[in-house]
């Protein structure tokens, strides 16, 4: 097993080498500000032999979960998403990638608990595979506001009862940002990556036996040789076990993502109905960048409750309206139809391009996505919540011809729409700002009201009764009063045939 720990501070912060104490095993230094990642990676063998087994029918599983607390980022961990649980896979070519299939979803409940979803074929929605060939095949989503099935399970696997550290470091999830798994045949290794916000962090780290640890406290820096599609890193590296004392470092590296500098909050607008309209309100309409074209995105995962009508967002008077561009993609299919307890697929995604309005200045401005809600299954009260997850807002900016974006040390893939631009899209991120620390908007939605069903049963089932004895009782009128019909009888048809 290999371990990285990463302590990253802002630009100008930085902290003296003397203030970090290295004893054989063991790294301590004071609390400083700053945000932190820390990256395992393991060899399959390592492995139980369940995820052994799930993993090698896998080319490629990508498992992302992002906390629904609103935090603040730090260069160079600016790659963002919706809140909640992301999943993206492509299923291997070996002989048991139907089993694996098969089981996925059981084993991801077992892990994280609560994963509802019943196999890829009838959960999943795929990806569009004619654009670019760095997207995965399907794709999974659902709310998650927290890591507790995952920390209850890896304790279980993992932790002796003997080893209270193992235990107290899973703890630490329950406070994590975003916290990711990656594993693809190239490798052949397990990444599992956890980080922290930025806040006030103890520098504190141990290796364990048979394992490499590496300890960074960094922060973010611009040398003289740094590129316009390069982020700059300075400070100090340690290797557990082997360095007596931290190690000055300085390096830069391309980069996707990027700080646009500029923050957006989200609401419904009211009233909200059955068809709610999401007001996205940005801080600026300046593009980051005046070297390219650059235009603004919101990248949605929607749950299954609620959906976007993409013929809706076709309409291209109606979108002008709404300060919307274009809907650059959706996921297929949506059923526009459909309630939602008989909906089997997570839900969908969509891409939506903004059009924010020219002016001199930079100005604030709003965007609305007009969604539409689900018919929900009956409650108490007569009333459901809605949570629908803050959008990934950013500005995608075309680099320049030649540049090339080779994997850095901090970047993240698989993200659901970095597939849907070409490799050389710059992704300028806008920080979500919510009005309190939560990454959702909820609405409320009338249903039925379990309390009084009963009376609604009985009442439709007394007017189905009426309506029947009303019928029976018009057909019995009728046959008494006519018997079967007007045919007549062979004397009064050879009265008529004389008469003519």
């Amino acid at each position: 097993m290999r371990e990285r720990i990463t302590f990253v501070q802002k630009l100008g912060e930085s902290l003296d080498p003397s203030a970090l104490k290295v004893n054989g095993d063991e790294l301590t230094g004071p609390e400083i500000k700053a945000a932190r990642e820390d990256r395992l990676t393991f060899a399959l063998e390592e492995l139980p032999n369940e995820l052994q087994s799930l993993l090698e029918g896998a080319h490629e599983l990508h498992i992302r979960w992002v906390s629904p607390a609103a935090y603040e980022y730090v260069s160079p961990f600016l790659a963002r998403l919706p809140p909640g649980f992301h999943l993206f896979f492509t299923p291997g070519a070996a002989s048991n990638a139907i089993a694996v299939r098969a089981k996925l979803c059981s084993v991801l409940s077992d892990i994280f608990g609560g994963i509802n979803c019943s196999n890829p074929t009838d959960s999943f929605t795929r990806l569009p595979n004619d654009r670019f060939s760095h997207a995965t095949a399907f794709q999974y989503f659902q709310p998650l506001n927290d890591l507790s099935g995952l920390i209850k399970y890896s304790k279980d696997k993992f932790c002796s009862p003997s080893d209270s550290s193992c235990s107290s470091r899973l703890d630490r999830l329950n406070d994590a940002g975003s916290f990711d798994i990656s594993y693809d045949t190239i490798s052949h290794a397990l990444k599992v990556t956890a980080s922290w916000p930025y806040q006030p962090q103890a520098i504190h780290a141990t290796t364990r036996p048979r394992s490499r640890t590496e300890v960074g406290v960094l922060s973010a820096d611009k040398p003289k040789t740094l590129e316009p599609h390069e982020l700059g890193i300075s400070g100090l590296l340690t290797v557990l076990g082997q360095d007596s004392k931290p190690s000055a470092t300085v390096f830069t590296f391309p980069s996707r993502h990027r700080d646009a500098e500029s923050g957006f909050s989200t609401k419904f607008l009211e009233p909200t109905g059955f068809h709610p309209a999401l007001q996205i309100r940005l801080d600026s309409n300046k593009p980051p960048s005046t070297d390219s074209y650059c235009s603004p995105h919101a990248y949605f995962t929607l749950p299954r409750n609620v959906f976007a009508d993409k013929y809706q967002l076709a309409d291209d008077l109606f979108l002008a309206s709404k300060n919307l561009t274009k809907l650059q993609y959706t996921s297929q299919p949506v059923d526009l139809e459909a309630p939602e307890y008989v909906m089997e697929k997570w839900g969908s995604s969509i891409l939506v391009e903004l059009s924010p309005p020219e002016t001199e200045k930079p100005t604030p401005w709003t965007a609305e996505v007009p969604l539409h809600l689900r018919y929900l299954s009956p409650a108490q009260g007569g009333y459901q919540k809605v949570d629908v997850p803050y959008p990934a807002v950013f500005w995608a900016c075309a680099a320049e011809e030649g540049t090339k974006f080779p994997n850095n040390p901090f970047e993240k893939v698989n993200l659901g729409y970095d597939g849907l631009f070409g490799p050389r899209t710059v992704f300028w991120h806008v920080e979500p700002r919510p009005e309190g620390n939560q990454l959702q908007n909820t609405v409320k939605v009338p249903v039925l009201d379990l309390d009084k069903s009963q009376w609604v049963n009985a009442v439709t089932a007394i007017t189905v009764l009426m309506g029947f004895a009303w019928v029976a009782w018009k057909l019995g009128v009728v046959y008494f009063t006519s018997g079967h019909g007007s045919s007549a009888t062979p004397s009064q048809s050879a009265t008529e045939k004389k008469k003519q």
